[in-house]
């Protein structure tokens, strides 16, 4: 798993719905960690909902072969979570370098880095 993959995962019922669940794309954010074997990963979940966009924190982006979305999409990086490894199902594509030049700035703003 890399940073920037685009990644299919079941993300549990959380029982709010402002949560995302279900089987849906997300995005991989945590750093490479050769030599660590973490249980969890830290992820993006993606909605196919363009109204999303109306939230802060958001990123809209383009289906491509690249990424492996095939409608466009919004990164929902107000939702930043970790999900334990075994949620992920597989993987799809991978970002290209502008959408994750975007992610990182709306990761810093959001953490206040």
């Amino acid at each position: 798993m890399a940073r920037a993959d685009v990644l299919r995962v079941a993300l549990p019922s959380p029982g709010s719905s402002h949560e995302q669940a279900g089987r849906r794309p997300a995005i991989a954010v945590q750093a490479d960690t050769k030599g660590i074997n973490l249980p969890t990963l830290m992820i993006v979940p993606v909605t196919g909902e363009l109204s999303a966009l109306l939230f802060p924190y958001t990123i809209r982006v383009e289906p491509s072969k690249a990424n492996g979305l095939t409608m466009p999409s919004v990164l929902l990086v107000f939702q930043l979570r970790a999900i334990d490894r075994a949620r992920i199902i597989d993987t799809i594509g991978r970002l290209e370098p502008e959408y994750v030049e975007q992610l990182d700035a709306e990761l810093r703003r959001l953490l206040n880095l």
